[in-house]
């Protein structure tokens, strides 16, 4: 078309001559005009180009950005079955513990069943064994508590008294009054009066802690009557039974420090510095303390298992009175001074378990007579029975202070 303007521009431009002229001016422009038709082509080639190949671009990323998006969801997918099904699982661990803690008296029981009747199953219970599980035991209640825990107890210095009162007068005052109520023979009524004259058994911490009462006053009421049986002991067993107990106190120091104070202390540095640790441990602690009393139960009654089929039912029947209303006294003593319902279990927990097998050790130590060392041997299995009953009891009632 362009070529025909020129020709016919051509056609008019012939005057005087000109027409070889005319027709080369004519055959540049149709030059030029196909020339220029031909940049416009390319250029409009090159710019659909240049559209297709953005919008393959933009079309890539959206895929990429579409692939991204499906990999991050199944990945947050992944992630939260992951952790509900942790939440799961440790719910359901928690289940299981308080179930297991909530059997402590039937542990208890059985333990002591199989240790009289199958003695040789806690042969393994060396001096050794008992330090190492009562050691755990206190460590798994130390790791449950706090340093501000203690100082609020030292707060309330009267409540390690009245404890300290309950375990070395009310105590060998029931025992005495019991046992010769039943007409006890000598032998085991000063076998009984030992049995109130010794100190706090370490179980009470755990019973304590199952009882939602104060752990920490437990585990201090412990503590000052393990480190006052050093001379408590012998003092109450020459004024009531005229006989002179000794006891070595610098293996009761020593016991005190391996049993009691390391372990807390262990405990307690962890819930300072790692606490999220000892939170994520805190569900297993039931589980240990129960296991460990049950081993100890089980291995104090294997020791004395003799003893304990060769005893009479008023020798029961003593030492269960004495545990339970041991535990009463301590109880209605702690409301008598307006104490809360927390600490009022907590004394009554600490007042009604001693620390029988010790009780046994030291009857074996220092009395000639075989009976003497018999209402120890009865006393573990009460002790720990009604303990651990009075824990499980007061877990499911709520505490109303006040």
């Amino acid at each position: 078309m362009a070529c025909a303007r020129a020709r016919a521009s051509s056609r008019v431009n012939v005057v005087g001559g000109g027409r070889v002229t005319a027709r080369r001016g004519a055959s540049k422009r149709c030059a030029r005009a196909a020339s220029n038709a031909a940049s416009f082509a390319r250029a409009a080639n090159d710019l659909a180009s240049t559209t297709t190949l953005k919008e393959e671009r933009r079309a890539s990323v959206r895929f990429e950005r579409k692939c991204c998006a499906t990999r991050s969801s199944r990945g947050s997918s992944l992630k939260t079955r992951s952790a509900s099904s942790g939440v799961v699982s440790m719910a359901t661990f928690k289940q299981f513990s308080e179930v297991f803690a909530n059997l402590f008296p039937i542990w208890t029981i059985l333990a002591a069943v199989v240790g009289v009747l199958r003695p040789e199953s806690f042969a393994f219970m060396t001096s050794n064994g008992y330090t190492g599980c009562l050691a755990l035991l206190m460590f798994s209640m130390g790791i449950t508590l706090t340093i501000d825990d203690f100082k609020r107890v030292f707060a309330k210095p009267g409540l390690i008294g009245l404890g300290f009162i309950m375990c070395y007068v009310i105590m060998p005052a029931l025992a005495f009054f019991i046992g010769n109520a039943l007409g006890l023979s000598g032998p085991l009524l000063a076998g009984l009066i030992l049995v109130g004259s010794i100190n706090g058994g370490q179980a009470s911490n755990l019973c304590a802690y199952i009882a939602r009462g104060d752990v920490a006053l437990s585990v201090l009421m412990t503590t000052a009557t393990t480190v006052g049986c050093i001379f408590m002991t012998p003092l109450i067993c020459k004024l009531a039974l005229g006989a002179v107990v000794d006891v070595d106190a610098v293996g009761m120091a020593i016991s005190t420090i391996q049993v009691v104070l390391v372990p807390v202390v262990v405990g307690l540095t962890l819930n300072k510095y790692v606490p999220k640790f000892c939170r994520s441990v805190e569900p297993f602690s039931p589980i240990v303390g129960v296991t460990m009393t049950i081993i100890l139960v089980g291995g104090a009654v294997a020791n004395c298992a003799a003893g304990i089929l060769g005893a009479g039912m008023t020798l029961q029947i003593a030492a269960f009175a004495l545990h339970l209303i041991g535990g009463l006294a301590g109880y209605w003593g702690a409301r008598a001074f307006k104490y809360g319902e927390t600490t009022c279990r907590t004394v009554a927990i600490e007042t009604a378990m001693k620390s029988s097998a010790f009780g046994f050790l030291l009857a074996s130590l220092h009395f000639p007579e075989y009976l003497v060392r018999v209402p120890s041997a009865v006393s573990v299995v009460w002790m720990a029975v009604l303990g651990s009953t009075m824990a499980v009891v007061w877990r499911f009632i709520p505490v109303k202070e006040g």
